[in-house]
């Protein structure tokens, strides 16, 4: 398979969803065929899960039912849009991905390890990020930032411990899991932090060849 896949994971509040945005605007200003995509949502399911998991009042989900809920809309993410963006050697950049259920759904929640893992290998039909960007900001800072923007969903009214446990979780997946990680100091500035993720972006696609076996910055011109 062909193409480039790359997420980026975080506590909320992190920046993500900034940093999707501009990085895929500065690769199709180079003339890289993006597809940019949300976890929970991105498909017919995937949206109606993301309803369900952010209502702040109505609804009381088990964690066991969480987690199913988030496999669920990656399930349909995966083989509705990814696989086929990939298929097609674009590069898909997602806003959280398989890794995000380790560490919300797993540190957060308390759900053994070993069985997301298996419950994402399933899911995401083995599919893995050839890149995980992890943007890596204070819990009291992120909290402040959500709190200066929006009213609050569901997850991100729980209590600051719960986001402790969160970040900790994903700069251990970064220790253990070697060069997929690259994890990114969030509290710069948005400029300063979108110049890294580009540099390190850059150099994944390097080597990232298309199904035809040429290199995608190649074949892009």
């Amino acid at each position: 398979m062909g193409g480039f896949f790359l997420s980026f994971e975080g506590i909320d509040g992190a920046g993500k969803t900034t940093q999707v945005e501009k990085l895929a605007q500065r690769l199709r200003s180079a003339g890289l065929n993006v597809v940019t995509v949300r976890e929970p949502g991105g498909t017919i399911l995937g949206e109606a899960v993301r309803n369900i998991v952010q209502d702040p009042v109505r609804t009381e989900i088990e964690p066991p039912a969480e987690a199913c809920l988030y496999a669920a809309a990656r399930a349909q993410l995966v083989a509705q849009v990814i696989l086929p963006a990939l298929k097609e050697d674009k590069i898909v950049v997602a806003d959280r991905f398989a890794d995000s259920t380790v560490a919300y759904q797993g540190a957060g929640r308390g759900l053994p390890e070993e069985l997301l893992n298996a419950l994402n290998a399933m899911v995401t039909r083995g599919l893995v990020p050839d890149l995980t960007v992890i943007i890596d900001v204070p819990v009291e800072e992120a909290l402040a930032r959500l709190r200066g923007t929006r009213s609050s969903d569901r997850m991100e009214m729980l209590e600051p411990a719960f986001f402790e446990r969160v970040r900790e979780r994903y700069l251990s997946l970064a220790a253990r899991s070697g060069s997929r990680f690259a994890v990114v100091d969030g509290t710069k500035s948005p400029e300063e932090v979108a110049d890294q993720i580009f540099a390190l972006v850059r150099k994944g696609l390097v080597n990232c060849t298309t199904t035809s076996g040429d290199r995608i910055t190649q074949s892009r011109g």
